[in-house]
C-alpha cells in the first residue's frame, strides 16, 4: 500500500550527543549480530522465498487461490524450520474471493494491434470473446451522463478525458542521497493542511460509482479505463465490491497502459470507428467469506520474560496486475527469512519472538487491524487487555526492496537513544537516519492506534511508486538481492536485540478512543 510521510513533527536524532553508552550493544551482542550477518549473506534463503510467492504463485490478492496456496507453502516452511505455534488465524467477514482466468483484449480494426490491459479486481468477465465497437464518452461531471443515456448498450466504453504522458529525463529508480535523508532528518513546524483530500476523494468516488450504475444500466459491453503512467505499465486495483448482497453491480471494467487508451481516444476523436474485442473470464469465491493472518513463533527462553512477546510482520497480499513482488512480497520474504535466521543460528532471546503475515491490507489494513482487536485492544473503546501489557514492540516493512537506511520513530521519542545505538552495527550497511516523523498507510499503525509500539523501516524508494507499486511490473525481476539481504540482517538483529533488552520499549500514551469513521 502507498506510504505517506506525515507533515506532522519531524525529529532529527544527533548520533553525537545522544547518551549511549547504556544502550550500545556489548560484545556478546556484537558476537550475535555477527552470526547473524554471517547467516543471512553467506547462506541466505530470502531469494528462494521471494520466488516462491511471486514466481509459482503468483499474485495474492486477498481470499483468492492464490493467496491460500501461497500460505499453505508459508506455514509448511515454517514448520520446516520448526516454529512454534504456526497456524492461520481466521479473521472477518472480508467478502467474496476473486480471480482472473483468462484474459485477452486488442483492437480489431482499423489495424489490429494487442492491448496491454488488466481486468480489475472483483468485476464480472464477459462470458466469452466480444467484439464490439468502441465508444468514447467523457464523463468528467454527474451531468456529463445524459448526453449519452441510451447510446452504450453493447458498446466499450471510454470514460476518461484524455491521458497526459509528459516526457521523462530523470531516472525512476532512486535512492536517497545524504542531503535527502538529513532533511527527512530535520524538525519543520507542522503548518494547517488547507487542502481537505479526504473530502476529495469521497466526491471522485462518488462520480465513479454514479457513473458505474450508469454503464451497468445501460448494458455495456466493458469499461476501459486508462491506467497512470505510461511505457505500458499499467496500475490496476479493485473496481467491483467483494460484497454480493450490499455492493452495487459493476459492468466489466478493463485498465489500459495510457499508450493504447490515447491511440483509441485519438482515433475515435477523428471519427475513425474502432472495434475491439475482450475475452475475460473471472472468477468470484463465496464459499468463505472470511480472510486469515499467518502466524509462527519462536519460544523465549527465559521464564520471567517468555510470556512477553516481540513482533516482526508484513503483509502478505497485493493486487493481482504483477506478482505482489515489491508490494509486498518484499516485506514478507524479509520476514520470513529474519526469523529463519533467528532460529537457524540458534540464538537464546529471553522474550517469545512472534511473526505476523497480513491479510486484506491492501483494503484497508483489515488483517491487522482485526489481529490487535482480537489480542490487544478495540481502539474504539480503548480497552487494554492482557496481552497488551506483554507485547513489546512491532517492526514492519512495506515499502519495497530498498534497503533500509534507518527507521520512522512515529512520534516515539523515548526510543530514539535505543535505536541509534542499535544502528551503528549497520553503519556501513547504509543504515544511519532516525525521524520522528509518522509514515502510514501499512500494518504498523494497526499497533500504534492502541498505544503500542509499532514502527516501519526507512527504505529506499527505488522505483516503487513510479513503476512497480500496484502494477503489472511488481515483479521478480524488480527484486534488489542485496537489500533484501541487508533488510533481513538488519530486521532479525533489531527483534533479537528487542526480544534481549532488560525493559522493553518505552511507550507513548495510550490513545484515547477513536470512534470507527463512516466508509467513503
Amino acid at each position: 500500500m502507498r506510504k505517506y510521510a506525515s507533515a506532522l513533527a519531524v525529529f532529527v536524532v544527533s548520533l553525537m550527543v545522544l547518551p549511549l553508552a547504556a544502550q550500545a550493544p556489548g560484545q556478546s551482542e556484537l558476537s550475535a549480530i555477527h552470526q547473524i550477518k554471517d547467516e543471512g549473506f553467506n547462506d541466505s534463503k530470502v531469494m528462494e522465498i521471494m520466488s516462491y510467492l511471486t514466481d509459482v504463485y503468483g499474485p495474492r490478492l486477498t481470499n483468492s487461490p492464490d493467496i491460500k496456496e501461497a500460505a499453505n507453502w508459508t506455514t509448511g516452511k515454517m514448520k520446516e524450520w520448526q516454529l512454534a505455534n504456526v497456524h492461520l488465524e481466521p479473521w472477518g467477514p472480508f467478502g467474496r474471493g476473486w480471480s482472473n482466468e483468462r484474459f485477452s483484449a486488442q483492437v480489431i480494426s482499423p489495424r489490429p494491434f494487442p492491448l496491454i490491459a488488466y481486468p480489475k479486481a472483483w468485476t464480472p468477465g464477459t462470458n466469452g470473446p466480444v467484439t464490439a465497437a468502441a465508444v468514447l464518452a467523457p464523463i468528467l461531471k454527474e451531468e456529463d451522463i445524459a448526453k449519452y443515456r441510451g447510446q452504450l448498450k453493447g458498446k466499450f466504453v471510454l470514460t476518461a478525458a484524455f491521458p497526459e504522458n509528459p516526457e521523462r529525463f530523470e531516472p525512476q529508480a532512486h535512492r536517497y542521497t545524504d542531503s535527502e535523508l538529513a532533511e527527512l532528518a530535520t524538525q519543520p513546524v507542522p503548518v494547517a493542511n488547507a487542502e481537505d483530500r479526504a473530502a476529495q476523494f469521497r466526491a471522485q468516488r462518488e462520480l465513479s460509482l454514479k457513473i458505474q450504475k450508469f454503464l451497468v444500466d445501460e448494458g455495456v459491453a466493458a469499461w476501459i479505463e486508462p491506467s497512470r503512467s505510461d511505457d505500458g505499465t499499467v496500475f490496476v486495483q479493485q473496481g467491483g465490491g467483494r460484497d454480493k448482497e450490499k455492493d452495487p453491480p459493476a459492468p466489466p471494467r478493463v485498465a489500459v497502459a495510457s499508450e493504447n487508451y490515447g491511440r483509441i481516444y485519438r482515433m475515435l476523436d477523428k471519427k475513425v470507428p474502432v472495434t475491439l474485442q475482450l475475452d475475460i473470464e473471472n472468477k468470484f469465491y463465496d464459499d468463505d467469506l472470511n480472510s486469515f493472518n499467518i502466524i509462527g513463533e519462536i519460544t523465549g527462553t527465559d521464564k520471567a520474560k517468555a510470556d512477553e512477546v516481540v513482533m516482526l510482520g508484513a503483509h502478505f497480499d497485493s493486487w493481482h496486475g504483477g506478482t505482489g513482488a515489491t508490494d509486498n512480497g518484499a516485506g514478507s520474504a524479509v520476514m520470513l527469512e529474519a526469523i529463519r535466521i533467528l532460529k537457524t543460528t540458534g540464538l537464546k532471546m529471553r522474550r517469545t519472538v512472534r511473526i505476523g503475515l497480513w491479510t486484506g491490507e491492501e483494503q484497508g489494513l483489515l488483517g491487522s487491524r482485526a489481529y490487535v482487536k482480537q489480542h490487544f485492544a478495540d481502539p474504539e473503546v480503548m480497552k487494554p487487555s492482557p496481552e497488551h501489557a506483554k507485547l513489546d514492540g512491532y517492526y514492519n516493512v512495506d515499502n519495497g526492496t530498498g534497503k533500509i537506511r534507518g527507521v520512522y520513530l512515529q512520534g516515539n521519542e523515548m526510543v530514539a537513544p535505543i535505536f541509534s545505538a542499535w544502528m551503528e552495527p549497520f553503519h556501513d550497511l547504509g543504515m544511519n537516519t532516525l525521524t520522528i516523523r509518522n509514515t502510514g498507510g501499512t500494518d504498523h499503525l494497526a499497533f500504534n492506534a492502541v498505544g503500542l509500539p509499532g514502527f516501519q523501516f526507512i527504505q529506499d524508494p527505488l522505483d516503487y511508486d513510479s513503476r512497480t507499486h500496484h502494477s503489472n511490473m511488481d515483479v521478480y525481476e524488480r527484486i534488489q538481492e542485496p537489500d533484501m539481504k541487508q533488510m533481513a540482517v538488519i530486521v532479525a538483529s533489531f527483534v533479537y536485540l528487542t526480544a534481549n533488552r532488560d525493559e522493553m520499549i518505552p511507550r507513548k500514551p495510550l490513545p484515547k478512543p477513536q470512534p470507527a469513521r463512516p466508509q467513503p
